[in-house]
């Protein structure tokens, strides 16, 4: 959330720069009204969780109840992100690594995967599948035909790198479980989704979810709770902001 006019904070890292602003603005303008309302009791990290929750319902997807109490941390820097997000290329066991680091389990991981089913992605984040997979494919093998030409249409080589896509072909604008099932029909955008349902280890579980949004749901709604709780700072750590964008509020 903080802004920094040297354009050297958590947001401003290569791996954050395609967040919406409009995400942003709408975290401010929470922080804005709760300010208003009842001044310097509720974190910019308590509405962040809130409104993750709430895009999830308003997107169709399940409510669950966020823990809260959390305090807004001190430091943002850009150069601490690399090594703690997923990259598309991932394997399914450096997922778990990087997932357990943060007490979440495997299936925690492909819950929370799920969430590609909104969102977008620029075409330098995936065009290796399609242009230089290997040298005796091109194209990733793993992916269905159609759909690689469908993004070879949206992203041609040197593509204007602001162009971006939606990570669910088919029902980009609803929290559904279709991600999964567009795994089965190697329809899965990055590396990192399709090795979900290609690897032997995590196919029941992607299985299971793209037949019962039920499951999905629920399993969705554990790991939110429990990444959550990840980092946060409670008691006399940290602090509550009373602007999101300025670390010393």
């Amino acid at each position: 959330m903080v802004s920094s006019p040297n354009g050297d904070a958590e947001k401003d890292a290569p791996d954050n720069l395609s967040l919406a602003g409009d995400g942003f603005d709408t975290v401010v303008k929470a922080k804005q009204a709760v300010e208003a309302a009842c001044p310097k009791v509720v974190s910019c990290a308590d509405i962040l969780a809130l409104a993750a929750r709430d895009v999830v319902v308003l997107a169709g997807g399940p409510s669950f109840n966020v823990e809260l109490g959390r305090r807004d941390g001190m430091v943002s820097q850009a150069s601490l992100v690399k090594g703690n997000l997923p990259e598309p290329d991932f394997t399914l066991s450096q997922l778990n690594a990087m997932f357990a680091k943060n007490n979440l389990n495997q299936i925690d991981m492909i819950a929370l995967s799920g969430a590609h089913t909104l969102g977008f992605s620029h075409c330098n984040r995936f065009a290796n599948r399609l242009y230089s997979f290997s040298s005796s494919s091109p194209v990733d093998p793993s992916l269905n035909a159609e759909y690689a030409q469908q993004l070879m249409n949206a992203c041609p080589r040197n593509v204007d790198p602001s162009i971006a896509i939606d990570m669910d072909p088919v029902t980009p604008r609803t929290f559904d479980n279709v991600y999964f099932q567009n795994l089965v029909s190697g329809k899965g955008l990055f590396t990192s989704d399709e090795v979900l349902f290609s690897d032997p280890a995590s196919q029941p579980t992607v299985n299971d979810f793209a037949k019962n949004s039920g499951d999905f749901n629920g399993a969705f709604a554990t790991a939110m709770r429990k990444l959550g709780r990840v980092g946060v700072k409670t008691g006399s750590q940290g602090r509550i902001r009373t602007d999101c964008t300025v670390i010393n509020s």
